[in-house]
């Protein structure tokens, strides 16, 4: 039973490929995720008003409330960076957008994108709506964002230990089997969630890295910028471009380019291979 466990862990642990994100589809992926939760669109100009309609929870940050939130957007202050841009750490007030003094308040994750990460104001208003509709204990939650002339920022919950990755191939202490249980757990939590609801979403890019943990390393899955619909009615599949970062997609979905949800030829949805579990697990 041990060497059973460990296998199934190992799956989703052991493999490390370098690569890049094919960023192309990126805008489709949006585009569709817009349609599939209905998003509506009220101009190039302001705040989308579905925004505040659909997710009246977020936070609608000013981008000098962030400036002083992340020092100025500190260079010490950079937890992450990729192709989207820069992740800064912040502090604001409790339940308020307003910026708190470092070491106090809230401690956020403040997401700048880059002006050419996405193609316009519409893809990234849908991202938002989309994300603002995701609530669940093993997703990483967005608290709110800043549309501003031409900045785009996000507001994320810290996750104060970080992503898997790090802990996984730093030299360090190795992590203990209990919590890598226990983070294979909550990942997976995470993915029955998006293939579970009334509205399918596949998430297409689940690595060690997009599963962040929090400080009782309880894992949550960040970075939804490849989702797609998943199937509607009695569908159990749908086709796409294969996307993601090399080394991480389950073979049957680079061979067909399908995707399944429930049932399959193969035995394994996309996201499911990742994880190593077999409909047996």
């Amino acid at each position: 039973m041990k060497a059973r466990t460990r296998d199934m862990v190992v799956s989703l642990l052991a493999a490390r490929y370098s690569g890049s994100v094919e960023t192309r589809y990126l805008n489709a992926s949006i585009r569709e995720l817009g349609d599939h939760f209905q998003t509506k669109r009220d101009g190039e100009n302001g705040v989308d008003a579905s925004i505040e309609k659909r997710t009246p929870k977020l936070l609608q940050f000013t981008f000098q409330e962030l400036k002083s939130a992340t020092l100025n957007f500190r260079p010490g202050n950079i937890l992450g960076e990729g192709g989207f841009g820069y992740v800064f750490n912040g502090w604001i007030e409790p339940n308020s957008t307003a910026p708190a003094k470092p070491g106090t308040g809230v401690t956020v994750a403040v997401k700048s994108l880059k002006p050419d990460a996405l193609q316009g104001h519409r893809e990234w208003v849908v991202k938002v709506d989309f994300l603002g509709q995701l609530h669940h204990k093993h997703l990483v939650k967005l608290i709110g964002y800043c549309i501003e002339d031409d900045q785009r920022l996000l507001v994320y919950e810290f996750m104060a230990r970080g992503s898997l990755e790090n802990h996984l191939f730093r030299r360090a202490l190795p992590l203990p089997w209990s919590n890598r249980m226990k983070i294979v757990l909550g990942a997976a939590k995470g993915v029955a969630f998006l293939h579970g609801g009334p509205k399918p979403v596949i998430y297409r890019d689940f690595k060690t890295s997009n599963v962040l943990l929090d400080v009782e390393y309880n894992a949550k899955l960040s970075d939804f910028s490849l989702a797609k619909a998943g199937p509607q009615g009695d569908k159990t599949h749908v086709y796409t471009r294969v996307v993601g970062t090399y080394g991480y997609a389950a073979p049957e979905y680079v061979m067909t380019d399908a995707f399944f949800l429930g049932p399959s030829p193969m035995g394994n949805n996309g996201d499911d291979q990742r994880l190593g579990l077999s409909r047996g697990s």
